[in-house]
């Protein structure tokens, strides 16, 4: 029959991850309270500074595109050329 190896593997996976929950339960690292814990507030954006995120995100997104599609034709001309000269 097919398919004892695998399930010898997924079996003593699961027994190994067993093993390591009882390890990290005794540690106590799952335990603990977030009661005491102060949430940071932030001040809201005003639409000016919307726009100027919005803008300087476009610009940014623009110029990595220019670098992807100068990378590209460099590497195409590199295969062509490569091509070309074997040829």
């Amino acid at each position: 029959m097919g398919g004892e190896g695998s399930m010898m593997a997924a079996i003593n996976s699961l027994k190994s991850n067993r093993s390591l929950m009882s390890k990290r339960k005794e540690k106590g690292t799952l335990g603990g309270s977030y009661a005491n814990v102060k949430l940071a507030e932030f001040p809201e954006a005003t639409p000016e500074q919307l726009k100027e995120i919005k803008e300087k995100l476009r610009k940014e997104n623009q110029k990595d595109r220019t670098k992807q599609i100068l990378l590209f034709g460099a590497l195409c001309i590199i295969l062509i050329s490569t091509i070309y000269y074997f040829i």
